[in-house]
């Protein structure tokens, strides 16, 4: 989802469905903004996400400098997730 926000794969399978169906806009099944369409959208939607100290976001930024081998980033960004 593009608020970080973990969606299992039934529900999202069922919001895909209900979507088709009724014939809607592909949109995020929690703030219900529209999906980004680049890679580049995407980043910045979860740039902003890190920005606002969403928690998702700021654990998967931590991931991510972990396996870059920036031990010390990580352990800030998961800290203050």
């Amino acid at each position: 989802a593009c608020c970080s926000k973990m969606v299992c794969n039934g529900c999202s399978h069922a919001n895909k469905v209900r979507k088709r169906e009724a014939r809607l806009q592909e949109t995020c099944p929690f703030c219900r903004h529209s999906t980004p369409k680049t890679q580049d959208e995407a980043n910045v939607s979860f740039k902003k996400r890190v920005a606002a100290n969403d928690p998702d976001a700021l654990c998967v930024m931590g991931t991510e400098h972990f396996v870059k081998e920036d031990y010390v980033g990580a352990f800030e960004y998961w800290t203050k997730a």
